[in-house]
């Protein structure tokens, strides 16, 4: 019972050494994945040169802020 005890915590020991490494990773990760589809997105938003005046086609639907 004491080796199962011991190797679990030897499991957690070493999993908890990588905890804030990978916790930060995920995070820049994250952030810079949110940062691009996001500058995407609002590119998208823009109407195309010419078009500002424009109304819209009947498919696309109007959403209001």
């Amino acid at each position: 019972m004491n080796n199962i005890l011991m190797e679990v915590s030897a499991a957690a020991g070493a999993s908890a050494n990588n905890f804030p490494l990978s916790f930060t990773l995920v995070y820049v990760v994250g952030f810079i994945a949110a940062v691009t589809l996001g500058s995407i997105a609002w590119y998208n938003s823009k109407r195309p040169p010419g078009w500002e005046d424009k109304e819209r086609p009947d498919v696309v639907p109007k959403v209001d802020k």
